[in-house]
């Protein structure tokens, strides 16, 4: 095509699909370009701001490391991330929420009662419940993968003070489906705002926090797998996540309870000389059609 112009290039660039390109590749790369171009259009976009925005990306690039995903930052606090969990969450299942970019994979076993809590100071809290299906079953071996901050605010994979799985754990439940563990109140925080992402939200006069929560990815074989997070009803930035990731199902409220109200059967049994926090959070998971 040789006379291509600001409003036939759209058509254009579909023409230069093969007629061989999976039709679900096509669809996508139709459906971008045609956004693309039309928000160049709307905009007026100059030069000097599409150079701007190759900056952004190239600033992506240039601080992406292995414990740093600055292009799954930018689209957590985009908004796409936590969309692309709302268009795919299941109904009557516990809604999913973000990922984040901090997961370390592999984390070590965590028993049932396990305390992640260790020498860190700050509230304990008690986190328990039950994994079940969609009729209220109990889901024999599913798997919960938790992480969380530090009580400073910070991911493992963020502090050289912290040991490589500081705050993860992997529990398998058993028959009864049901999960228990220690660990410290998480605080809320802040996402890292040094980099490019950090000039995007202050350009838009946005802070950079999050509400305090746990993360949790829960897996059972015949079931479709759940990443998401659980946020405390008193956190002072639920309502204004920088992320968009809190959900109504998602929040829960803490119970302060007396040390002599600390159940039997954990690692911490007989050692609570203090009050507690506690808090009961089921998930429900979707059988995988």
């Amino acid at each position: 095509m040789r006379n291509v112009t600001k409003d036939n290039i759209t058509d254009v660039f579909m023409g230069y699909l093969s007629d061989e390109t999976d039709p679900r590749t096509r669809e996508i790369m139709g459906s971008l370009v045609k956004h693309l171009h039309n928000f160049a259009r709307e905009t007026n976009l100059t030069h000097d701001e599409w150079r701007r925005g190759i900056a952004f990306l190239e600033g992506c690039a240039a601080v992406e490391t292995e414990d740093r995903h600055e292009f799954v930052l930018a689209s957590d606090v985009l908004g796409l991330s936590s969309l692309v969990d709302m268009l795919h969450s299941s109904e009557g299942a516990t809604s999913s929420s973000v990922l984040g970019p901090f997961h370390v994979s592999g984390a070590p076993p965590l028993a049932y009662g396990g305390d992640m809590k260790r020498h860190y100071g700050g509230p304990m809290l008690l986190a328990e419940g039950v994994i079940k299906d969609t009729e209220g079953k109990p889901i024999p071996g599913a798997q919960l993968d938790i992480w969380q901050t530090a009580p400073n605010g910070l991911y493992a994979s963020q502090d050289d003070e912290q040991d490589t799985f500081s705050f993860h754990g992997l529990m398998t439940v058993g028959e009864d489906g049901r999960y228990a563990f220690t660990t410290v109140k998480p605080v809320e925080y802040t996402v890292p705002s040094d980099g490019p992402v950090g000039d995007i939200l202050r350009a838009c006069g946005r802070h950079p926090w999050r509400p305090s929560h746990l993360h949790y990815i829960v897996t059972a074989p015949g079931f479709k797998s759940l990443v998401t997070e659980i946020f405390p009803d008193d956190d002072p930035y639920l309502d204004q996540d920088t992320v968009f990731g809190v959900r109504d199902d998602l929040v829960m409220r803490y119970v302060e309870a007396p040390a002599s109200e600390f159940p039997d059967g954990m690692a911490l049994s007989g050692k609570v000389t203090e009050p507690f926090l506690r808090v009961a959070f089921d998930v429900t998971l979707m059988r995988d059609s």
